[in-house]
This record gives C-alpha cells, sequence and structure tokens, in this order.
C-alpha cells in the first residue's frame, strides 16, 4: 500500500528521521574513536559503553534508513527476505543495547559495593564475556524468531490473510511470542537494571552518611553537600542512561506485547512512531555522555579539530 500522505508531509517525515539517523552517526561515531584513540580512556566500563556505542551506530547504519522508507511511503519497497533481515538486525541490536545497560549497571554496582576488589573482579576477561552475550543473546533470539516464523506461532492465517497480502513489512508478533519477545528483550534486562541501580541508591547515600559522620566527629568544616566518589558519580550518569533508556523503549514494548491482546486494533503508522520514539534513545545517549562526562566533552573538542592526528595524542589526559 503506498503512502497516501502528501508530499509535505514525506518531506517533514524524511527531515525530521535524517536528523535523528545523523545524529546517532555523529554522535556515536564520536564516542567510538573516543574510546578506542585514547588510552586513559581504557577502562571497563568504557568498553561496555565502546560495544553500546557500536550497537547504535549500526542501528542508525543498517536499520534507520529503511525504516525511514517504510515509515514515510507507508509500503516496504525492498523485498520480503530483506524484510525479515531487516526486522532481525532490527530486534538484536534494539535488544543489545538494553543488554548493555543492564551489565553496565552490574559492573557499576560492583565498583560501589566492593571497590577495593572491583579490579579483580571485573577484568577484560570479563567485561568480554559481558560484551559477547549482550550480542550473541539477542541475535540468536531474534533471528531464530523471524526466520523459523516463531513469531507468528498462533496467529499464522491471521497474518497471512490480513497483514502479510499488504505488502508491508511491520513487525508482528502473535500473543504467546509477543510476550516471550517482551519479557526477554525488555522485561528481564530492565527489571535486573532498576533492582541494581535500587541498590546503588541505597549504598552511595548510607557511604555518604557515613563520611559525613565522620567529618561531624573531626569537626571538619565545609560546604554542606553529600561527597560523591568518582564511582558513584559514575552510577549516577549511568542511571540517567537508563532513565532515557526505558523512556524511549516502554511505550514500544508495552504496546507490541498488548497488540496481539487487543485484536491488533494498533495501526502500523503508530507502531511506527513508538518505535522511532525508541530509535531516538540511540541519538540521545552521546547528548547524555556529553553533559555529564567531562572526558567527553575534551575528547569531542580534540575528534572536532584533528588533535587526534597529533603525535602522541592518545596519550593525552583527559581527566586526573
Amino acid at each position: 500500500m503506498n503512502s497516501d500522505w502528501s508530499r509535505d508531509v514525506r518531506a517533514s517525515l524524511y527531515s525530521l528521521m535524517s536528523l535523528i539517523i545523523l545524529a546517532t552517526l555523529v554522535g556515536n561515531l564520536i564516542v567510538i574513536i573516543s574510546i578506542s584513540h585514547f588510552k586513559q580512556l581504557h577502562t571497563p566500563t568504557n568498553w561496555l559503553l565502546h560495544s553500546m556505542a557500536v550497537v547504535d551506530f549500526l542501528l542508525g547504519c543498517l536499520v534507520m534508513p529503511y525504516s525511514m522508507v517504510r515509515t514515510a511511503e507507508r509500503c516496504w519497497y525492498f523485498g520480503e527476505i530483506f524484510c525479515k533481515v531487516h526486522t532481525s538486525i532490527d530486534i538484536t541490536l534494539s535488544s543489545a543495547s538494553i543488554f548493555h545497560l543492564a551489565f553496565i549497571s552490574i559492573d557499576r554496582y560492583c565498583a560501589v559495593y566492593d571497590p577495593l576488589r572491583y579490579k579483580a573482579k571485573i577484568n577484560v576477561s570479563t567485561i568480554f564475556v559481558m560484551i559477547l552475550l549482550s550480542w550473541s543473546l539477542p541475535a540468536v533470539f531474534a533471528f531464530g524468531m523471524i526466520f523459523l516464523e516463531l513469531n507468528l506461532k498462533g496467529a499464522e492465517e491471521l497474518y497471512y490473510n490480513q497483514v502479510g497480502s499488504l505488502g508491508g513489512c511491520s513487525l508482528f508478533f502473535s500473543k504467546v511470542s509477543g510476550v516471550l519477545a517482551f519479557i526477554t528483550s525488555f522485561y528481564i534486562p530492565g527489571s535486573v537494571m532498576l533492582f541494581v541501580y535500587y541498590r546503588i541508591y541505597f549504598i552511595a547515600k548510607g557511604q555518604a552518611r557515613s563520611i559525613n559522620r565522620r567529618n561531624l566527629q573531626v569537626g571538619v568544616e565545609g560546604k554542606k553537600r553529600e561527597p560523591h566518589s568518582k564511582d558513584t558519580k559514575a552510577a549516577k550518569t549511568l542511571g540517567i542512561m537508563m532513565g532515557v533508556f526505558l523512556a524511549c523503549w516502554c511505550p514500544f514494548f508495552f504496546c507490541m506485547a498488548l497488540n496481539p491482546f487487543l485484536g491488533y486494533v494498533m495501526p502500523p503508522s503508530l507502531n511506527d512512531a513508538l518505535n522511532w520514539f525508541g530509535y531516538l534513545n540511540s541519538a540521545l545517549n552521546p547528548m547524555v555522555y556529553a553533559f555529564f562526562y567531562p572526558w567527553f566533552r575534551r575528547a569531542l573538542k580534540m575528534v572536532l579539530f584533528g588533535k587526534i592526528f597529533q603525535k602522541d595524542s592518545s596519550r593525552s589526559k583527559l581527566f586526573l
């Protein structure tokens, strides 16, 4: 079915979505270059951030451009096989983002809860396993679900008679597969994040009270401000990233799970709008880094002004 929107509406949609794609590509590419280039940024948490930036960058490269055409034209021009490939990659990368955030939250919990043994526990091998799981589990789930048509299980007749015959490429789930996808890709990792950051909050609060109490005992005067360690600040920043992620993706995942139980009343245009609201998260993550991480702002200036091509620029001090 071709788009019945006017040329002006489609032009506006193309402009808005192109802006999101450009912000996603540029922002995440700068994160990738910064962490790869500067030796001071070669830390366990930053390699997880690096891997998540690669996820978001690939989402902007491989998924968003085709989704843009589908959304603006309200039609899929790229064939049935590529529709399955596109949908599988979309689910893989979207799910991989939340898996990365779940592991980042676990990393921050270890740093705050047991800082003395943190470096022994979270080493390069541990981070490699986290990154491997963050990529492989969503990929196996997504490609298995779509190419084995497990997402249609129990609703095959409805799909082929009403949805597949329209020539579109909208994400379709039966009741069982929709709930399974919601639990696997969103609920379990999201619950892990919320629980871990709940624990981090109370640990950090307890540490602040303990330090304030010691300061009072020894008669230390200073501004009435809670002290924060570097790890606690990093945990709070990553907590904001988690909040942004949940705000962007919650509407899509909940509607995806509920739609089969409501008789598929959600129009494809609403599904696309919620999907793009989720994509927006990939563009916002680098903005969170730029706002909260001073090292990222310094790295950004060096990348934009070409200073990374100077001799020994990789050894530059971005923070004390």
